[in-house]
């Protein structure tokens, strides 16, 4: 309420003062009504100052103070129609009186959508009104706004938004929805009378479940929880919490991570990412390793920008970069949203051309790494009103957002459209899989490590869950990778598999059974790689190696055989030869990158041994394999 005070001040000061010297009115009670009126605007009693001025006009309907003084109130308290109204009706009266008011009749009209008068009287303002260079910037923005929007209008875009349904959605206010990749997951703020809390819901195949309270961890009773955003695999919540007891400042931003069907006591991520100002509407790259944000913090473009941090190696979050002039303006930006892909930024703005109020834009990062101008989502996706918060699944196709501009089903509800393809993100896919022990089934929390096999670059390092063994990595399509899985007591695990171009919502589901280290034990070595018929390691091996170098080092009591094998093309003393060659072509490389050659031998063993049947391409390429088989564990 104070800063509806302060507006008042600024916004009536200049007007009350002319006021004061001579009225319009000839009627002494109308002058009563509206300085009574004045009075109560004072003591900020915006609905008793609202009767004072309609029986002020009821006395005098040429009273042209109290028109413009009742659309002030209205203005000021968000009843932009309102407002118009009596706007419209003091300037019926007198095109003269108070021209500065034009601006305020403009910014109304544009509020209300009604942009081609707002476009006319912002113009007039700048004419016949008394403008400072302030004003004069504003008024240039928003007859900006208005020219862009009598456009936008005239050429919409695709958009018909569904309500998620009564399971998700009710009488009371839901808002800032967030997916997972595999969109399995979705968590929402539902507030109730006043306090907001996190829900979830899950995703049936025909239907999301009803919604449930997330946690007692994370919700409570004291303080409001909002503004979330969750990891790509899940597995941990990222949200703003606003005046908590272990807060730096107004709002802060914490981290919970998913224990099964629970989450973690959160964590302040404290310093640098939080300040003594506002951090909040976090927002995370698909590898972890990015987090957008939006603050106020000093070195900004305007009052609230959006930042970002980078997670460094030893885990810490670095000191948080402003996203720049390019993204950033004069005025707010917020609802940052970073795509799966890592090259696609959604977010909203008043400051960025517009229908009014703030709009969601798209920004793409191109192939110097620079973020292009922000493009705005058109119209209707974006309207007179206020738009935020928008959420895209991993394919690009579908957008999730919140509004209270349809017949839902109570304040703001939940609603899910097609993105239009000239605003859709590089469409990504994801890799999901169960990790448990071989023998007891058991699921394991172990180390997931995704590879690019042609760059060597890994793209996704985290833990499975070590309640349900679960893991989820988004990936870009048309790549080939590696996955190595490793645990203590355990040997590694590693798979290769690509992506195609056009696999788009056709993920990849891995089941990963690890075995305990004990002798006899073998793995294939699925990321070691040899051209046909020849036995020189190639460069993609490289990876697999140091995997296999770095279990070696963890358990230094082992001792294992490298085994190489072939398919049954071609005669078996060349087979022999070529999988001896193979195998010993590993020893050395393990020796020469300091592994004791007391601790390792090798053996070709030809087309012998098959896994899989030789009459298929693909049962001869599993054959074509390297093992490493432990043969001793010393005391």
């Amino acid at each position: 309420m104070k800063r509806l005070s302060f507006l008042i001040i600024l916004l009536f000061a200049g007007f009350i003062g002319l006021a004061q010297v001579k009225y319009t009115s000839s009627s002494r009670s109308a002058i009563k009504n509206y300085e009574r009126a004045r009075y109560l605007l004072d003591l900020n009693n915006f609905k008793d100052a609202e009767t004072e001025l309609n029986a002020a006009i009821k006395q005098d309907d040429e009273f042209i103070e109290a028109y413009l003084l009742l659309a002030d109130v209205y203005r000021v308290t968000f009843e932009y129609a309102k407002a118009k109204e009596f706007y419209k009706q003091a300037f019926a009266i007198s095109t003269t009186f108070a021209p500065d008011r034009y601006f305020y009749y403009a910014e109304s009209e544009l509020k209300t959508g009604n942009y081609e008068e707002a476009l006319l009287h912002y113009k007039i303002f700048k004419n016949k009104g008394n403008p400072s260079i302030e004003k004069i910037v504003l008024a240039d923005k928003y007859i900006q706004d208005c020219e862009f929007a009598i456009e936008a209008v005239k050429n919409p875009v695709p958009f018909k938004p569904e309500n998620l349904g009564a399971n998700i959605n009710t009488k009371d206010q839901e808002y800032l929805a967030t997916l997972t990749t595999d969109e399995s997951t979705l968590i929402f703020t539902r507030q109730i009378n006043g306090n907001e809390d996190f829900y979830r819901s899950y995703k049936t195949a025909t239907d999301w479940t009803n919604a449930e309270y997330l946690s007692n961890n994370i919700n409570t009773p004291s303080y409001n929880e909002g503004a979330q955003c969750i990891s790509p695999d899940g597995q941990f919540l990222f949200f703003t919490g606003c005046n908590r007891p272990d807060g730096f400042g107004r709002c802060d931003i914490y981290v919970s991570q998913k224990e099964g069907n629970g989450w973690s006591k959160p964590i302040n991520l404290g310093f640098p990412i939080n300040t003594k100002g506002w951090e909040s509407q976090p927002s995370l790259s698909a590898d972890g390793r990015t987090l957008y944000f939006v603050s106020d913090r000093k070195g900004g473009f305007g009052s609230y920008d959006i930042w970002k941090s980078t997670l460094n190696n030893e885990g810490k979050w670095e000191m948080p970069v402003n996203m720049g002039k390019k993204i950033n303006t004069a005025f707010e930006e917020q609802s940052p949203f970073i795509h799966p892909d890592n090259q696609t930024l959604y977010f909203s703005s008043d400051g960025w051309p517009g229908l009014g109020s703030r709009d969601l834009f798209i920004s793409r990062l191109d192939t110097g790494g620079n973020w292009a101008l922000p493009v705005n989502l058109g119209y209707p996706i974006n309207t007179y009103g206020e738009e935020r918060g928008l959420t895209i699944n991993a394919s690009g196709t579908k957008a999730f957002f919140s509004s209270n501009n349809f017949n839902g089903l109570g304040g703001f509800d939940i609603y899910s459209f097609d993105l239009p393809q000239k605003i859709r993100p590089v469409a990504v896919n994801y890799v999901k899989g169960i990790v448990y022990d071989e023998d007891t089934k058991a699921k394991l929390g172990a180390l997931v490590d995704i590879i690019d096999i042609k760059s060597g670059i890994s793209l996704h390092t985290s833990y499975s869950d070590k309640f349900d063994g679960s893991f989820l990595a988004t990936l870009s399509n048309n790549k080939e990778y590696s996955i190595n899985v490793a645990k203590e007591g355990y040997l590694f695990y590693s798979e290769n598999f690509s992506i195609e171009k056009n696999q788009i919502g056709k993920p990849i589901i891995l089941d990963i059974p690890l075995q305990k280290i004990a002798i006899g034990k073998k793995m294939v070595l699925k990321n070691i790689f040899f051209d046909s018929n020849k036995f020189d390691l190639k460069d993609e091996s490289k990876t697999e190696l140091q995997k296999l170098i770095e279990f070696l080092k963890e358990n230094p009591k082992t001792q294992i055989q490298i085994s190489g094998y072939t398919d049954n093309i071609g005669d078996d003393q060349s087979n022999l030869i070529l999988s001896q060659n193979r195998s010993k072509a590993v020893y050395t490389y393990l020796i020469e990158h300091d592994v004791n050659a007391k601790r390792l031998s090798f053996r070709g063993y030809g087309a012998t041994s098959p896994i899989a049947d030789n009459k298929t391409a693909d049962g001869r390429a599993l054959n074509r394999r390297t093992e490493f088989l432990i043969t001793g564990i010393s005391e």
